[in-house]
């Protein structure tokens, strides 16, 4: 079921920081919540209308694959807001969209696995035959399948634009040896869950992690293979030398692209037929991928 209202901000008390779309709130010096509110981020400014139950797909997508990924690497995944007696005089809204975590030093890099071109990475391309300091092969068209995985990592900002990095750069920010364990890691984490997608008839084009650090250990955090994170495309209407019908974020990014928006804060408001068919994607690939309801 779609919701009828979006749900733009978190009331839980002690908010320590409000992100694109997520507000963390402090619960003790080990513990952190983490809603998944409705809000929308495209082109790295947030939009000023969300996505009715958006939030609710986003937490309980990134549970699935928490929990289904732990043998690859550790997480910050405790346990979802909705399993939490804590949290019961609460709306459910909010606990559907909330999740305990592990309080972790994030590391300031997003790490990209690219196991199509397309986005930024084919834009780049295009322009210098390489994307991430990679050289790519001649002749690559949009949403080809490249020959193997890449690792293109970025930074990581608050506020303003993300930017690609080489992993060289990468290797100045975090350290060789950190950087390394990033690069593998997030490729084993990708071509699992591709593997796993390609079962249920979705290709997983690319999509972006984040990593932190409890006790020394590297631990994988913030959100993980939501359809804000990720590309997901219809296996069975693939087609290389298009742009692909796609169950994420990028089928606002498409709609903004017509706008005449020079991506830059204020974003237009959303129409009500956008809002209403991002809701409905979310929610089925959510639905295909999972094999769940949401609660």
């Amino acid at each position: 079921m779609i919701d009828s209202t979006a749900l733009l901000e978190s009331d839980f008390p002690n908010l320590i920081h409000r992100g694109k779309v997520r507000d963390t709130h402090f619960v003790d010096e080990e513990t952190l919540l983490m809603v998944a509110t409705d809000r929308v981020s495209a082109f790295d400014v947030v939009l000023p209308t969300g996505i009715p139950g958006k939030g609710k797909v986003l937490n309980q997508m990134a549970s699935f694959w928490f929990e289904k990924t732990k043998h690859i690497i550790p997480n910050h995944f405790l346990k979802l807001g909705v399993d939490d007696q804590r949290l019961d005089c609460y709306s459910s809204d909010l606990k559907a969209r909330s999740m305990l975590v592990k309080k972790a030093e994030r590391l300031d890099v997003e790490c990209v696995a690219r196991g199509y071109i397309t986005g930024s990475a084919l834009l780049e391309y295009q322009e210098k035959g390489s994307t991430s300091g990679i050289k790519l092969p001649e002749g690559l068209v949009e949403s080809d399948k490249l020959k193997s995985t890449i690792f293109t990592p970025s930074t990581k900002a608050n506020e303003g634009h993300d930017e690609n990095i080489s992993f060289d750069q990468m290797i100045s920010i975090v350290g060789s040896d950190i950087a390394e364990e990033l690069r593998h890691v997030t490729l084993d984490l990708y071509s699992f869950a591709h593997d796993y997608a390609l079962s249920k008839g979705i290709i997983i084009a690319d999509t972006k992690f984040e990593f932190g650090i409890i006790d020394n250990q590297i631990i994988l955090i913030d959100e993980i293979l939501t359809p804000d994170s990720s590309r997901f495309w219809d296996f069975t209407k693939y087609e290389p030398g298009k742009v692909q019908e796609s169950f994420d974020k990028q089928f606002i990014r498409n709609w903004l692209l017509g706008q005449n928006w020079d991506k830059e804060y204020p974003g237009p408001e959303l129409p009500s037929a956008i809002i209403s068919e991002t809701s409905r994607i979310y929610l089925e690939v959510f639905e295909t991928l999972t094999e769940l309801k949401i609660k």
